[in-house]
């Protein structure tokens, strides 16, 4: 089994980490960590490595707990939903994990909303925190 959390850093994608590992620990399964980037071009290197550095201390809490974690540094120009979602099925997930963001409707509206692309176009079982 996979399990595939969309990581960014966050508060919530600490949470939705902590929730993979419980779960990767039950069902053995292991855990994908994906972070994404629109693009990514020279002025952008810091941003780059600032991704890659949270991915590998993601992969570090993961696999202190005896789960077999891969880490995903996406960067294909596409929204970050698209991206997760495009990704799950090129990998088979089983499960996405994500965490939300409260917003008003306006600001989805004008913002998007990852969390809802994902569980809206998902090929597999998605759990969200808030």
């Amino acid at each position: 089994m996979k399990i595939l959390v969309g990581y960014d850093g966050s508060r919530m994608a600490e949470d939705a980490l902590k929730l993979a590992i419980k779960r990767a620990l039950v069902l053995d399964a292991r855990v994908l960590v994906a972070t994404t980037m629109p693009k990514a071009d020279n002025s952008q290197l810091d941003e780059v490595n600032e991704a890659e550095g949270s991915l590998a201390y993601a992969k570090s809490l993961v696999e202190k707990r005896g789960v077999p974690c891969e880490t995903h540094l996406l960067i294909r120009g596409l929204s970050p939903g698209e991206d997760l979602v495009l990704f799950a099925r090129e990998n088979q997930v089983d499960e996405i994990i994500v965490g939300i963001r409260r917003r008003s409707k306006v600001g989805k509206i004008i913002m998007g909303s990852t969390a809802q692309y994902v569980i809206l176009k998902a090929p597999c079982p998605v759990v969200t925190l808030k």
